[in-house]
């Protein structure tokens, strides 16, 4: 579909006298270039539709028009909810980078956090490798799960199998978190009475001295792992160390390591000397 010379004048406000003076204008004028301006993104629009339209068709949607769309948190990896999604769902969601699924009961689409405003923002979506199949790859704004929790994956089933009875929910975490989730119980329980010798982890929240002197002696000896040329194993669990201790100031900071993470991504979608200069302006 072209786009007319006179549509870009109507869209820009323009006069149809404004259409001759543009014609007549050199290619270096003013109004030449505003119009120009105009039907290169009108034509890169079209093209962008275009190639939204292929990828749509490319997905291979079950005879309902559906398909699984799982959000997932962008910084953590946890997965914060499975829906459905259609061709109109995924092409809004596309378009307006907040993520949008298609409700079987309404029959209907919806945008998560229309209702509660805890919105999940997309910064990249993935088709798997049938491409059968959709991730959301966000940041949400609050609480994914109607219930409040920040995802909608709490029940452990090896627990319910081992205790039928514990109602506790129990995030599905990663490595990293669940190890954030533990220290931060260790320093909740520092309040309590405390009975016999305490765990490493409180001795290294109740002394900071203990701690910083702790991470400066591990990163030491993570950087000897490659001045001695020692193992990967050694590395590995040299880097173990350096990240647990690590942790545990974050958690007597008050300092989530999803905050490192996100700091981490704003750095690295930047080039150097953009991260560098962001970092001056922010003092």
């Amino acid at each position: 579909m072209a786009v007319s010379f006179t549509h870009c004048l109507r869209n820009l406000g323009l006069s149809s006298r404004s259409h001759l003076s543009c014609q007549r204008d050199s290619p270096g004028g003013k109004s030449f270039r505003v119009v120009n301006a105009c039907l290169q993104k009108s034509g890169n629009d079209l093209a962008m539709d275009s190639k939204v339209e292929l990828l749509l068709d490319s997905v291979k949607w079950d005879e309902k028009g559906l398909a699984v769309a799982i959000a997932q948190n962008v910084d953590t990896g946890a997965i914060l909810m499975q829906g459905f999604a259609n061709k109109d769902a995924l092409a809004t969601t596309i378009s307006s980078r907040k993520a949008t699924f298609y409700s079987r009961s309404r029959s209907a689409l919806w945008t998560k956090g229309e209702t509660s405003m805890n919105f999940i923002n997309v910064y990249d979506i993935f088709l798997d490798c049938d491409r059968d199949s959709i991730i959301y790859l966000g940041k949400p704004d609050g609480p994914t799960c109607h219930t409040g929790s920040e995802t909608c994956y709490f029940s452990s089933v090896f627990d319910l199998l081992k205790h039928p009875q514990d109602k506790e929910p129990k995030l599905a975490m990663t490595t990293l978190y669940s190890l954030e989730s533990t220290i931060s119980e260790r320093k909740a329980e520092l309040s309590e009475p405390q009975n016999g010798k305490p765990s490493w982890t409180k001795r290294l929240l109740l002394d900071d001295k203990l701690l910083c002197s702790k991470i400066r002696e591990e990163a030491d000896e993570l950087c000897r792992t490659l001045e001695e040329n020692e193992g990967k194993a050694r590395t590995a669990s040299e880097m173990a160390d350096v990240l647990y201790h690590s942790m545990v100031l974050l958690a007597l900071r008050g300092v989530e390591i999803e905050e490192v993470l996100q700091v981490l991504r704003r750095r690295f979608s930047k080039s150097g000397i953009e991260e560098k200069e962001s970092r001056k302006a922010q003092g």
